[in-house]
Formats: structure tokens, sequence, C-alpha cells
């Protein structure tokens, strides 16, 4: 019997590897989107595959897409509290100068 692939399993594995790759690169925000809409898809994409098990192929890619998520998602909340915490202490200004030196502007 053919099966077919599982919907939103590779759209989830896609947005979970992107939600690391923002998290790092856009201040966290948008790598918490993004890692929820991932982790959305692929408990979706679970759910559907437990639901029919003989008629879908690919989980594979759903649980790695949901771990990838939560990755991303962790990294995003810490890379927004390290951000809100340097614009709230004042820290800040420093690093600016730091940056500005060690580049010679």
């Amino acid at each position: 019997m053919y099966k077919e692939k599982l919907p939103h399993s590779q759209t989830a594995l896609i947005l979970g590897i992107s939600s690391i790759f923002t998290a790092c690169c856009c201040w966290g925000i948008i790598g918490v989107i993004v890692g929820v809409i991932g982790l959305f898809n692929a408990n979706k994409a679970i759910a559907l595959h437990y639901e029919f098990p003989d008629q879908y192929d690919g989980i594979n890619n759903a649980q790695t897409g949901k771990t990838t998520s939560i990755i991303g998602i962790i990294i995003g909340i810490i890379s927004m509290s390290w951000i809100i915490y340097v614009f709230s202490s004042g820290d800040y200004q420093v690093m600016y100068e730091e940056y500005n030196n060690a580049f010679g502007e």
C-alpha cells in the first residue's frame, strides 16, 4: 500500500530550522514567532499521523521539526532577554563604544 507524505511535516522542519537561524540573527523575536508556527505545524502533523498511522509516512520530519522549533524558541527567548537586559542596564553605550574602538571608527 502506498503511503502519502504527511502534510505539514516538511513545513514544520523548514520552519524549525529557520527559527534557529533567525533567533540567532534577528534579536530573537522573529525566531520565536517562526518557532511557534513551526511547533504548531509539527503538532498538527504528529496528531494527523497518530490518527491515521497506516495512511501517512514522514513522521520523522515532523518530530525533527518539533525539536528544532523548540530549540529555536529557547534560543530566541534567551536572545530577547539578553537584548532587554543590555538596553535596560545601560551597557549598550559601553558595547557601542567598544565596537567602534575595535573597528577603528
